[in-house]
């Protein structure tokens, strides 16, 4: 049945899908019998917390919300934020004669579409409808096409959501006992986190070595051209046939591996140098073969967040932000796929573009295929790619920013993986020379020339490693043969340092996990964002360094709950939940041996690996006994690494900090560590200079009106000054007394403060006089800066030093001023970053009122935690600035001033009784009554039209 008004005319059909963007885009490719409505994701899931929970459930069942005694029941509530939605879906539901669920064809989709059936129990007949894109073709066959809805791959879902609960709600605790509170652990999450943590720990063992070699510039002598160059450079291999040590041939220690390479240093490179000057060289070799490479794969879920990262500078989020906005509105297929198939609908629309856009030369034979998936693959979907059986080039989709650019590079990407091969020749020269110490030292160079480009015309993979060239990148070489006798114009020796192993970007972790094949690959950007909002990872750039609170949380899970975060575990238990999703294993046993463990689970019943059905079944421990036991977690040894002998670098419940020697000994010192400091820079020689600074309480002197001790502090939020008050001061109750605190002004710091300067800061708020009302005017010094402060109205001041010394006629002249909400002169930005690739205009970091963030005066985007003014790159800030664009704009809370109006009129129409109000009372019955019954026909009055209305405002 095809969605036309003919076939719909007899009935209402209620298409339900998951956001109100891809509801809108359906809509208008279905007739009019059709109403689309959208849950906005889940309706209903696992409980937040204990409040959540039904009275009736208590114990164990109330904390986790699974009741694992009992087959690990799940105990689903619907959202609070929900309630109206379901309400609405209800009332829709009951005046419709179908329902099609077209939730997303994926597991998460398939479990969505489940919910919705027992939450609004349907009396209708009920539909699975499915797409992979989101055009009117696309549609219209989903409808006429529907399928029953999968348990299996609803299972398989409730499976991981009950694992992930467990995982989360049992380790999560104790890492708030045991390391700081509000802490998270999760299966995938803390593995990453352990990834990261790892490559900082490696760079914080490396040592660098030294090593050099020689360049030369060698002359054919003959006048060259693009063809044939007259010089080319070549690099030293070998000294007398023993190969010269290259950065591969040293370990992270800074020695070499092994003792076959000659390790040339500085002293050898210059005598070899100078020994070659005058020597004649001649080609040793040459050796050609030929080039060929063939196109890239269509992008699946992984290697779009890649490519996405190296080429537009875009985190795994944004770009899965983007990518969700790119479907919805019909531009490109379901982005969440672990496939690089593509239909033979995409097939045949690529290759028509490669012939009107590149030629017939450039299109193969036959069609290519992508069969490559990989192993933990969730659903079958198609590759990414424009949707549609033609695709729209991106000129004529009308896309503008981030979405353009995101949607030109699955076209360009798309289009290219129907197109013929790159083929050329590679080309490997060696040139040898005697030097006059009798040394004959070996110089390669290699070229590439390319005489067809295939794909390449169309598209070019970037490279993780910004110094590696890429596949399009020619290096040609002179014609030369062996014996041909070259000149050295010009030989330098090079010095160069190992450098320590580069740290993971969004693109390389997603890669890493991918690889090790370690979670799903559509969860990635989730699980990235997961960990730097937690503040275990900030990002230096594109660099996602590791937080010292992460060395903390990693240390604790490595020692006691090592199977947790060990990358072969968490890789078989993804094979275990996908053998559960293929009806290979049985959730239920599995759940069992994996939470209590190998002996009796839960009612009596064992969980051997038979039973569980796990194959070999090895790797499935207990967890309720990890969790139960924590005797043996010694919170301050998992949350302390040594630096230096004597100094050791602690994770606190405020923060880093160094410490020497034993708290409250003779000599002990301590000093926090900034948040943002990367652990491979906490040097010895950092640590002792933090230590060397002042630190603890300044004693200023005594207030000669109180005689209380005055004492300078560094606190959480800075420096500040207080009073000490006597011993015996009530600090609790009705008589409490809090001491007078001033935090400094930013021309002060601790070691120069004064008694003077204290006493001065704790005597504000000061009392500037009164108005000609007699309203008392008060000079204070506040979070966003000094000012003015009358009754409620507040005036800013333009420095700290005027809270002493402002009279009352400035104060009274800045009141007659008219107050400039938000008009204040703008302040100067903190820091220049240059031009944004997406808006092409200046972006810099500005000095806000939630603090610093950065703009290209059309987007504003809050810098994050581990993001400094000083740190901050130019891709960094525009990274941020095309996130914020992603999200799209803030949405508005709606008022509730309209509600109060209706309220109002509910009650004056209870009071009016006149023939006109009480129709409109009886109208309302109609509808309320109309509203609760399953057919559609009977309700013609002008409330149901009221009604019907306001339906339509809602959506």
């Amino acid at each position: 049945m095809s969605p036309t008004s003919e076939t719909a005319q007899g009935g209402r059909r209620l298409v339900i899908v998951e956001s109100p963007a891809k509801a809108k885009t359906i809509k208008g490719y279905l007739g009019p019998g059709y109403v689309v409505e959208a849950s906005v994701g889940h309706i209903r899931d696992l409980p937040n917390g204990a409040a959540e929970v039904p009275d009736k459930y208590t114990g164990e069942v109330r904390r986790l919300g699974v009741d694992v005694e009992h087959d690990f029941q799940p105990i689903y509530v619907v959202n609070a934020d929900k309630k109206a939605q379901v309400r609405k879906l209800k009332e829709q539901l009951a005046a419709s004669d179908e329902l099609y669920l077209a939730t997303d064809e994926d597991r998460e989709g398939e479990a969505i579409a489940w919910h919705l059936l027992e939450v609004l129990k349907p009396k209708v007949p009920v539909h699975r409808m499915v797409f992979h894109e989101i055009t009117k073709d696309a549609i219209r066959e989903a409808v006429a096409n529907p399928r029953e809805l999968n348990k299996r791959m609803v299972d398989a879902q409730e499976t991981r959501r009950i694992l992930d609960r467990l995982y989360g709600y049992e380790v999560s605790p104790v890492l708030w006992k045991k390391v700081m509170p509000r802490l998270s652990a999760g299966r995938v999450q803390s593995v990453a986190t352990r990834l990261v943590v790892e490559r900082e720990r490696e760079r914080i063992a490396f040592r660098s070595a030294e090593y050099w070699d020689l360049t030369g510039t060698f002359a054919t002598g003959r006048t060259g051209d693009a063809s044939d160059p007259a010089a080319f450079t070549a690099r030293l291999t070998s000294v007398d046939g023993r190969r010269v040590a290259q950065g591969r041939d040293f370990g992270p220690d800074g020695r070499l591996k092994t003792d076959q390479v000659l390790h040339l240093d500085e002293a050898n490179a210059r005598a070899l140098k100078a020994a070659l000057e005058s020597s004649a060289f001649s080609v040793r070799s040459v050796e050609s073969k030929p080039y060929r490479r063939s196109p890239y794969a269509p992008f699946r879920t992984t290697t779009l967040q890649q490519e996405a990262s190296r080429k537009l500078g875009f985190g795994a989020k944004a770009t899965m932000q983007i990518a969700q906005k790119l479907y919805e509105n019909g531009f490109i297929t379901y982005m969440r796929t672990d496939s690089t198939t593509l239909s033979e609908t995409a097939v045949t629309a690529a290759r028509a573009q490669v012939t009107q856009l590149y030629g017939a030369d450039y299109l193969p034979e036959k069609p290519r295929t992508y069969t490559g998936k990989v192993k933990n693959a969730q659903e079958a979907h198609e590759a990414i790619r424009p949707s549609g059986d033609r695709f729209r080039t991106p000129a004529e989709t009308g896309l503008t920013g981030d979405q353009f650019r995101l949607y030109e590079l699955i076209w360009k990407r798309t289009v290219a993986s129907q197109m013929k091969d790159a083929v050329g020749n590679s080309v490997t020269v060696r040139i040898a020379g005697t030097g006059s110490d009798g040394r004959v030292a070996e110089f390669s160079a290699s070229g590439k020339t390319i005489t067809f480009h295939g794909f390449m015309k169309a598209y070019v993979e970037g490279a993780d490693d910004p110094n590696a060239e890429l596949d399009d990148r020619e290096r040609r070489l002179p014609q030369v043969a062996e014996g041909d006798r070259l000149t050295a114009e010009e030989i330098t020796a090079d010095g160069h340092a190992t450098k320590p192993p580069a740290r993971y970007t969004e693109a390389t972790l997603v890669k890493e996990l991918e690889e090790r094949e370690i979670g799903r690959p559509s969860t990635y950007a989730s699980i990235i964002g997961t960990i730097l909002d937690r503040g275990y990872v900030f990002k230096k750039g594109t660099a996602l360094v590791p937080s010292f609170l992460s060395f903390a949380v990693v240390n604790l899970l490595e020692k006691h709950f090592g199977r947790l975060v060990d990358y072969d575990f968490t890789a078989r238990m993804e094979d275990d939940l996908d053998r559960i999703a293929r009806g290979e294993a049985q959730a239920v046993p599995w759940l069992k041996r994996f939470y209590f463990g190998e002996g009796t689970a839960a009612g009596g019943s064992t969980g051997s690996a038979a039973e569980a059905g796990n194959g070999d079944g090895d790797h499935l421990g207990g967890l309720k006994e990890l969790v139960t036991d924590l005797g043996a977690i010694d919170a301050r040894e998992i949350s302390s690494f040594p630096v230096a002998d004597g100094i050791v670098l602690r994770v606190g419940r405020y923060g880093p900090y160094v410490e020497r020697g034993e708290k409250d000994a003779e000599g002990h010192q301590r000093a926090d560590v900034p948040v943002d400091l990367a652990p491979d820079e906490l040097t010895v020689e950092l640590a002792e200079e933090l230590l060397a600074k002042p630190s603890g309480d300044f004693e200023l002197g005594k207030d000669p009106q109180t005689g209380h001790e005055v004492v300078a502090k560094d606190g959480r939020y800075g420096p500040y000054v207080t009073e000490v008050l006597p011993e015996g001061t009530p600090k609790t109750g009705k008589n409490a007394v809090k001491p007078r605190t001033a935090s400094l002004f930013k021309s002060m710091s601790l070691d120069t403060v004064t008694l003077e300067d204290a006493l001065r800061l704790m005597s504000l708020p000061r009392v500037v006089g009164q108005d000609a009302e007699g309203v008392e005017i008060t000079a204070q010094n506040g979070r966003y800066g000094p000012y003015l402060k009358k009754g409620t109205d507040s005036r800013s001041l333009e420095t700290e030093d005027q809270l002493f010394d402002i009279t009352l006629d400035e104060a009274l002249a800045i009141y007659a001023q008219p107050k400039q909400r938000g008009k204040a002169a703008a302040k100067p930005p903190l820091k220049e970053l240059g031009t944004d690739p997406v808006s092409e205009r200046p972006v810099v970091v500005k000095d806000g009122r939630f603090g610093p963030y950065v703009t290209d005066g059309e987007t504003n985007a809050t810098l994050r935690t581990g993001d400094s003014v000083e740190t901050i790159t130019p891709e960094r800030g525009f990274e941020l600035l095309a996130e914020k664009r992603a999200k799209g704009p803030a949405k508005k809370v709606a008022k509730k001033a309209p509600a109060k109006k209706t309220a109002a009129k509910k009650t004056a129409a209870k009071k009016t009784t006149t023939a006109a109000a009480a129709k409109k009372t009886a109208a309302k019955k109609t509808t309320a009554a109309a509203a609760k019954k399953t057919t559609t026909k009977k309700t013609t009055t002008a409330a149901a039209k009221k009604t019907a209305a306001k339906s339509a405002t809602d959506e």
